[in-house]
C-alpha cells in the first residue's frame, strides 16, 4: 500500500511572468503558455513527450461574455450561445497547434464510466473518462470545480482524459481508467505520466457528512483528504445541537458540521497506491474558487459560469 500523500492548495496559483508562468509553492511541473491570446496551462512531463499535444484552459480570452468580460467557455451551457462556445473551441485547439485533431468529448454524468475511442464519433457518448490508442483524436473532458487528470502511456502510447467529481473520486475512477487502458492495450502504471490539472482546492470545497462517511467507508487513509471534524462525521457521531441542549429556540438549529475534502489529494494517492510512480504525477495547486481571474467554478459562481477543458491527444 502506497503512503498517504497530502496535497494542500494555496489558493494563489500561479505567476504569470512573460509568456511562462510557474505556480507557488516551488510547483515548477506546471507552465502557463501564451498563444492567440489565450493562456494555456500545461504540464511540463507530458510537455516533453514529442508525439503528445496536451494542454489545460483558463478563463481569459474567448468569444463569451461573462462579467462583462471576454471568456474562454468551452462548454455548451444554456447562458452561452453555441456559436460562441463552437468558436472558443476552435480557438483553443487551435493554440494547441491541433488544428487538424477531430475532438472527442462526453457527456459526463459523474460516474465511472469509460468510453474507448478509435475514431470521431457524431454522438458524444455517456462516461466520464475517455481513451484513445489512434493517432489524430483530441480528447477532452470538461470542468468547472471537478477534477481534469491527463494520463499518457509513454511506452504503448496510449492516452486518456478523466473527469473526476467527488462521486467518481470515490469510484476510482482514475484507477479503474488504468485498468482499462491495461486491459486494452498493456499499460504498465510504472509507465505512465499524469497530470492532476486545476480543481477546487481543500480551502474552498466543503462537503457534508455523507460524504464524509463514503470516503471513510472506502479508503484506509481518507483522514488525510479533509480538514474539519471528519472523525466525528465519518462515524456517523450526532453533533450535539439539539434545542434542549444548546438552549436555543425552535426554528434555529443549526446545521450540522461539515469538513473540507481535497479531491486532488485523493486522486493522488489513488494514482500511486495504483502503481503510478510519484515522480511521474504533477498535480496542479490552482484552486478553481480562489482563482475566479483565471479560472471557471461552479460552487463560486453558480450556473452561470463558464467550463474549463482538459484535452489530450497523440499527433
Amino acid at each position: 500500500m502506497a503512503r498517504a500523500i497530502k496535497t494542500r492548495s494555496s489558493g494563489r496559483g500561479a505567476v504569470v511572468r512573460g509568456d511562462r508562468a510557474t505556480p507557488r509553492n516551488a510547483n515548477a511541473a506546471w507552465s502557463i503558455r501564451r498563444a492567440r491570446g489565450l493562456q494555456v496551462l500545461e504540464s511540463r512531463a507530458l510537455g516533453k513527450l514529442t508525439w503528445l499535444v496536451h494542454g489545460f484552459s483558463t478563463r481569459p480570452g474567448g468569444a463569451s461574455v461573462l462579467n462583462e468580460k471576454p471568456a474562454l467557455n468551452l462548454g455548451f451551457t444554456e447562458w452561452d450561445e453555441r456559436e460562441r462556445v463552437a468558436a472558443n473551441r476552435e480557438k483553443f485547439i487551435a493554440a494547441l497547434g491541433a488544428r487538424e485533431m477531430p475532438l472527442v468529448t462526453a457527456r459526463q454524468f459523474h460516474s465511472d464510466v469509460i468510453h474507448v475511442a478509435a475514431a470521431p464519433i457524431a454522438e458524444a457518448p455517456k462516461a466520464d473518462a475517455l481513451i484513445t490508442h489512434t493517432p489524430g483524436l483530441l480528447l477532452g473532458v470538461q470542468t468547472a470545480d471537478c477534477v481534469p487528470i491527463l494520463l499518457a502511456d509513454t511506452r504503448q502510447r496510449v492516452v486518456a482524459a478523466i473527469h473526476a467529481g467527488w462521486r467518481g473520486t470515490l469510484a476510482r475512477i482514475a484507477v479503474k481508467t488504468l485498468g482499462q487502458m491495461r486491459m486494452e492495450f498493456g499499460t504498465q502504471p510504472r509507465d505512465v505520466v499524469a497530470a492532476i490539472g486545476p480543481a477546487i482546492g481543500r480551502c474552498c470545497y466543503e462537503v457534508g457528512p455523507e460524504v464524509a462517511q463514503a470516503f471513510a467507508a472506502q479508503f484506509p487513509t481518507a483522514a488525510d483528504w479533509f480538514d474539519g471534524p471528519f472523525e466525528q462525521l465519518a462515524h456517523g457521531e450526532e453533533p450535539l445541537w439539539l434545542p434542549w441542549l444548546t438552549m436555543m429556540p425552535p426554528g434555529h438549529v443549526p446545521p450540522p458540521p461539515r469538513v473540507q475534502l481535497d479531491l486532488r489529494a485523493s486522486n493522488h494517492w489513488q494514482l500511486i497506491d495504483a502503481g503510478v510512480p510519484e515522480k511521474q504525477i504533477g498535480v496542479s495547486d490552482l484552486c478553481t474558487a480562489c482563482r475566479a481571474d483565471l479560472l471557471f467554478s461552479y460552487r463560486r459562481e453558480g450556473a452561470k459560469t463558464g467550463r474549463l477543458m482538459a484535452v489530450i491527444g497523440i499527433k
